[in-house]
Parts: C-alpha cells; sequence; structure tokens
C-alpha cells in the first residue's frame, strides 16, 4: 500500500504509490478492492458526461478552482475544497466529482513534481480545455500531445492562457 491521500464515503480511497517512473502514481482502489491508476480516458469520458449534464462551463471553471490551488503537495484544505466543490452537483453525483477532481488534484501534483518539468500541471489543463471548451472527443483529448515536444505544447498553454 502507498501514500494514502483521500477515502471516500463509498470506502474507496486514493493514494500515490510507485508507478513506472517514480512513487507519485495515483491509485484508486474501490469498496470491491479492485485498485488501479485510473486513466485520462477513463475520467475524460466522466467529464464530458458531467458536462452534459451540468453544462460546459460548470465543469471546467470548477476543475480551474481545482488547478488554481494546486502545488506541489498534497494539503487537506485543498482536498476539502474540492469536496465542497463536489457537493455543487446533484447528490448522486457528489461522489464521482469529488473522486475525478481528486484524481486530477493529485495528478497534477505529480507532474508538478516532475523532475525537470516545463509544463507541469498546465499539461493537465490542456487536455481537459480541449475536452471541455473545444470539444474534442474523448481520445483526442486524451492522446493529441503524444509525442509533441514540451515547446509546442508550451505554445498551446499560452495561446490558452495558462
Amino acid at each position: 500500500m502507498g501514500q494514502l491521500i483521500k477515502t471516500f464515503n463509498d470506502g474507496s480511497y486514493l493514494e500515490y504509490d510507485r508507478g513506472s517512473f517514480d512513487d507519485w502514481c495515483v491509485y484508486l482502489t474501490k469498496p470491491d478492492g479492485n485498485r488501479k491508476p485510473p486513466r485520462d480516458m477513463d475520467y475524460f469520458n466522466q467529464l464530458k458526461e458531467l458536462a452534459r449534464k451540468y453544462g460546459v462551463e460548470k465543469v471546467y471553471w470548477d476543475y480551474v478552482e481545482v488547478y488554481k490551488i494546486t502545488g506541489k503537495e498534497v494539503h487537506n484544505s485543498e482536498l476539502n475544497v474540492i469536496t465542497e466543490i463536489s457537493e455543487t452537483y446533484a447528490p448522486e453525483d457528489i461522489l464521482l466529482v469529488d473522486t475525478i477532481f481528486s484524481i486530477l488534484y493529485m495528478a497534477m501534483i505529480a507532474e508538478e513534481r516532475k523532475r525537470n518539468t516545463r509544463l507541469g500541471k498546465r499539461i493537465k489543463r490542456l487536455g481537459i480545455h480541449k475536452l471541455l471548451l473545444e470539444n474534442c472527443s474523448v481520445p483526442e483529448a486524451a492522446n493529441f500531445m503524444r509525442g509533441m515536444g514540451w515547446r509546442d505544447i508550451d505554445a498551446l498553454c499560452r495561446e490558452r492562457g495558462f
């Protein structure tokens, strides 16, 4: 077991553990014990569904609130803000939103902690910007940066104001 970060009211939890590159791989363990690192495709699909239900603007700008508070360290106060944001959704979606935004928070921290990173958490924001505001398909948004150099990605982020 890795470093436990957040437990949800259904018994599922998030932790950091060893991945293929470092000790900052995010893992989600479900109440049935199924443990795996969430993939962009998985939570991008869920974000698309939430955007259909609540509107692209709400989901994107709620994500940006999480983006703004994300640094290089996990803070319980920030995890609590994510839970508060999730509570602005319908009761049946609170757990899902809390889980997705917490995964993104942890993934952005991992990006910020990468050695010699030039992009940090902006790489996640670009993917979500493409997905929601630019209405790209889930596979397109999840994969469009593959093989791209950091300078090109940096330019795309700057064009979008982050």
